[in-house]
């Protein structure tokens, strides 16, 4: 893939006339895909794909098109010519783009993180020996992804990453099952093993009488899944400079200094250890890391070419949209193995889904509880919960009702494969609050 990339780039580098600039990107994977159900595997597949894009600027204008790659350099070569042809054509007609933004210098990167990835055939026979004698749905993706940015300016950032990324359910029955997930670059049996007993554990216990509670305020202890959907909600809108500049951001308080979270919340874009690229489309590279809360307090944003052009600041190489691709929140100082014993009489959420904003302005969230939430009495966990709604404010969950956050945290890689698989990724621990509000 990587010689490909290089070798249409100075291709396309060449085609780029006078006072034009050309623009290219390149995504590409080699992905195993195998879907289980009922403990048996239902498919297995391999896909190999390449997509190129071009974005023609001159004069202040820009256009952009696509097309797949063949992975044969002559007729890759070719569409690539009639395709920048097309979008000379289509330049004419184009009104100047007041916010376009691109580099005024040249900066070449070159990333490789070459993994240990297991074979296919080994998923399979580790994933079905696990799954013996129950209801095991999964679906396991992995192997490398490619991504690269050119420029007729001669700039080249290129980037591979090799990870792998299982998620299974243990059902149960009707809306009890156990979720749990096991991603990274090196896979290791022990280690997939220990998640695998650890959710035959929490299956076992779904066989007793769930509970219901009262609505109230409950202390409760949240997973890193299920820390993992309340950022993914403030990712929507919640860090990007336009969000907060046009006073749409939920953390809007956050930002103008009239709310802080607790003084342990550090949230950071950290692009030195995520999966995403350390470039943009554009072609700007990203700081290694980019602060957006530090000690509660907010401490930047993720501003687009676009945003940073619009606001006259600087851009860190968002995306288009601000949201986080590596989104980092540090560790506290709870080890994993006391978490039942320090939440002694509360909920444990294993998961939460279908979350949404019940008041944005305030940032108050509500979804609803899932996958394996369990009531604790005494460090033990003594019943599985039925589905609980909960109604609760971001500066409350993860400030007046923090108690603690784990000392340890999960890499959790986005499963979304739509078109290509997603790098991107959060880094998370789990959260032992004070409170949490049920309200049915």
């Amino acid at each position: 893939m990587k010689t490909l990339f290089h070798a249409l780039a100075d291709h396309v580098q060449g085609l780029a006339g006078p006072g034009e600039t050309i623009v290219s990107g390149f995504r590409g994977e080699v992905s195993d895909f195998i879907r289980f159900n009922r403990s048996r595997v239902r498919q297995a597949t391999t896909v190999r794909q390449a997509v190129w894009t071009l974005s023609l600027v001159e004069g202040g204008r820009r256009v952009d098109a696509s097309t797949t790659l063949a992975g044969d350099p002559a007729a890759d070569r070719d569409a690539l010519s009639r395709l920048v042809a097309q979008l000379r054509d289509a330049l004419a007609g184009t009104a100047p783009d007041p916010y376009l933004l691109l580099p005024d210098s040249r900066e070449d990167s070159d990333r490789e993180e070459v993994g240990s990835l297991p074979e296919a055939g080994a998923v399979i026979e580790s994933v079905l020996a696990a799954g013996r004698g129950v209801d095991l749905v999964g679906f396991h993706a992995a192997g490398p992804i490619f991504e690269g940015h050119a420029s007729s300016s001669g700039q080249r950032n290129w980037q591979r990453v090799d990870n792998f990324n299982f998620e299974w359910c243990l059902y149960h029955d009707r809306d009890k099952a156990v979720k749990t997930g096991y991603a990274g670059r090196e896979w290791s049996e022990a280690a997939f093993a220990a998640r695998m007993d650890f959710a035959r554990e929490q299956l076992a216990l779904l066989a007793r009488p769930a509970r219901t509670l009262e609505p109230g305020r409950y202390r409760a202890y949240l997973t890193p899944a299920a820390l993992d959907e309340v950022t993914g909600l403030l990712g929507w809108g919640g860090f990007g400079l336009k969000s907060q500049r046009t006073r749409q951001s939920p953390l809007g308080r956050l930002v103008d200094g009239t709310a802080a979270l607790d003084a342990r919340v550090t949230i950071t874009e950290n692009t030195a250890e995520g999966l995403a690229p350390g470039f943009q489309g554009e072609g700007f590279v990203r700081p290694a890391r980019v602060p957006l809360v530090a000690g509660g307090r907010h401490a930047g944003a993720l501003a687009s070419p676009r945003s940073a052009r619009e606001y006259g600041v600087a851009t860190n190489g968002a995306n288009g949209g601000e949201s986080p691709e590596s989104l980092d929140l540090a560790a506290g100082t709870l080890p994993r193995g006391d978490v039942l014993a320090a939440l002694d009489r509360g909920i444990y959420v294993g998961n939460l889904w279908y979350l949404n904003y019940s008041d944005r302005t305030a940032c108050r969230m509500t979804g609803m509880t899932r996958f394996a939430s369990f009531w604790v009495e005494g460090g033990r966990i003594v019943a599985p919960l039925n589905v609980m709604r909960f109604d609760d404010t971001l500066y409350r969950m993860l400030g007046s009702e923090l108690e603690h956050l784990t000392a340890e945290r999960d890499l959790l890689p986005s499963s979304s494969t739509y078109l290509a698989r997603s790098t991107a990724s959060s880094r998370l621990p789990g959260a032992l609050l004070r409170e949490l509000t049920l309200t049915l």
